[in-house]
């Protein structure tokens, strides 16, 4: 898929897929997210695969943690532009809204935040009709 950009095209690739919201589901989205990278171009042996790869699987995890509404599914999608690759999931809690907390001695959870935050060059939450998305974006730079 193309979209305009001023006088020249850039191209734009993005895939969307929904997935149970049990932690299979968590699972099969980062994987399906890595095959999707590599059939763009992003081999799994890159920093931005290695990167998108962590994102997902904690963005995904803490949808079905967090975000879990019996009957609902959870959303990945993902758009990799000519800058930037932008990872989004969204679920059906908007009462549940990410936020990143001190290390807590000894925690044995609420790492994940750490690692989007550490990861991404900008992250955010945005509501929803029903629910919410939490979104991530990876900088990327082209091969030549």
């Amino acid at each position: 898929m193309t979209a305009p950009s001023g006088p020249t095209q850039a191209l734009v690739r993005v895939f969307t897929q929904r997935f149970s919201c049990t932690r299979r589901g968590a699972r099969l989205a980062r994987q399906l997210a890595l095959v999707e990278l590599h059939d763009w171009g992003v081999p799994e042996s890159t920093a931005l695969s290695a990167d998108a790869g962590l994102l997902v699987a904690e963005l995904a995890a803490n949808a079905v943690t967090h975000g879990r509404v019996l009957g609902r599914d959870f959303e990945l999608r993902m758009t990799l532009l000519e800058r930037f690759l932008r990872i989004e999931v969204s679920d059906a809690r908007r009462d549940r809204r990410p936020a990143l907390r001190p290390p807590e001695y000894q925690a044995e959870s609420g790492y994940g935040l750490r690692i989007v935050d550490a990861l991404a060059t900008d992250w955010g939450v945005m509501d929803r009709v029903i629910g919410k998305t939490v979104w991530a974006e990876l900088a990327h730079r082209p091969s030549p």
